[in-house]
């Protein structure tokens, strides 16, 4: 295991500044080097809601090369081999690279849906949720290295983690509002595992098949359909932002997002009066919590139930793939087939224009 302390610098003299990784779509990280040494120094830009200018550092020493004594960042020695992820999709970027092996402890077993981390759940450390944290348990799990996420601030867990001198790196896919973007960020976890080249095949070929399927619906289609997103939290109906991921899928499968007046970077409150009026006015609703039956949409919202979507049934929820505990694996392995969620919602708004196929992650409900 490397420590978070400082290092003598030897081979490595200054803080590598060659862009190793160009981006296209992502806008959360970077990965610097130079053609002269093996290391690498990994960039999370803005790591959480609200930064500005924050930058967290993560030094992957090799070839015998060592981090300069003065680097302000994290540093591991080597690629990592035993990793602790605290967040189900950097479990689907690992696994896609044929990584998920690494994977020595999880937060909350019991909702990932991977096949693979389940086969290996008994030696595998749950280390618990952010607030409620396993320290024990994850420093017995070994890692070289801990994959946080930043909320509204710093993770809570960097200073235990400094203490304990496991060194850790914030991976911020779920700030991209891009869907290409969040799958981007492969590229970042395969140079962690020293596989970058694969990382960058892998992700290759996600765009070649997302573009190929947004410009058959711009060739094809012709009148949007429109679409309300969500179910009630409380007393409250949140909308996401026109920016937002989901949205973007939406409009990129032909499909015109109900609400437009948030233009910001959070969701917004509505209250149910207003939800009902856009519901009423839309074609399709989608996204309907944890529902899987017309039912259970009738018990949460009873007055809903007079809409046209609810009459007609277009009702869809992407939860197909879910696990006991209530895991849904759209948002774990989602990250990595943007190109397979578009498809379903092409499938939902405009029937017909792809060859007949079955859903992959959503569910029309019944």
């Amino acid at each position: 295991m490397a420590s978070c302390g400082s290092r003598n610098a030897s081979a490595v003299s200054d803080i590598l500044t060659t862009e190793m990784y160009t981006p296209e779509y992502a806008g959360g990280f970077r990965i610097l080097g130079d053609s002269a040494h093996e290391s690498v120094i990994i960039e999370s830009l803005n790591p959480w809601q609200g930064a500005d200018s924050t930058v967290r550092r993560l030094f992957i020493e090799r070839g015998g090369e060592k981090a300069p004594a003065d680097f302000d960042g994290q540093v591991i020695s080597g690629n990592a081999r035993r990793i602790v992820t605290m967040s189900s999709t950097q479990i689907a970027m690992l696994d896609a690279i044929g990584a998920a092996g690494r994977v020595y402890g999880v937060s909350g077993i019991d909702y990932i849906y991977n096949p693979g981390i389940q086969s290996r759940r008994d030696s595998i450390a749950d280390v618990g949720f952010e607030g409620a944290v396993d320290y024990e348990r994850l420093a017995g799990a070994n890692p070289d290295l801990v994959m946080l996420y930043g909320v509204n601030g710093p993770n809570p867990m960097e200073g235990k983690l400094r203490e304990l001198g496991i060194p850790y790196i914030y991976i911020g896919d779920y700030l991209e509002e891009s869907p290409l973007g969040k799958a981007e960020w492969v590229v970042a976890l395969a140079e962690i595992t020293g596989q970058r080249r694969k990382g960058e095949s892998v992700f290759i070929g996600i765009p070649q098949r997302y573009n190929a399927l947004k410009a058959r619906v711009d060739s094809t289609v012709g009148e949007a359909p429109s679409v309300m997103l969500n179910m009630p939290y409380g007393d409250s109906w949140f909308m996401p932002s026109t920016d937002n991921y989901t949205v973007r899928l939406i409009t990129d499968a032909g499909g015109d997002y109900i609400y437009k007046k948030n233009s910001g970077n959070a969701s917004r409150p509505i209250d149910l009066e207003e939800a009902y009026m856009l519901t009423s006015s839309a074609d399709m609703w989608i996204n309907t919590g944890t529902a899987t039956t017309l039912a259970q949409v009738k018990a949460a919202c009873p007055k809903f139930t007079d809409t046209r979507c609810y009459r007609n049934a277009q009702v869809y929820n992407n939860n197909l793939r879910t696990t006991k505990a209530g895991g849904n694996d759209y948002y774990e392995s989602g990250i990595m087939h943007p190109d397979l969620i578009l498809r379903d919602l092409i499938t939902i708004f405009h029937p017909g224009i792809l060859p007949a196929d079955s859903l992959v992650y959503y569910r029309r409900l019944q």
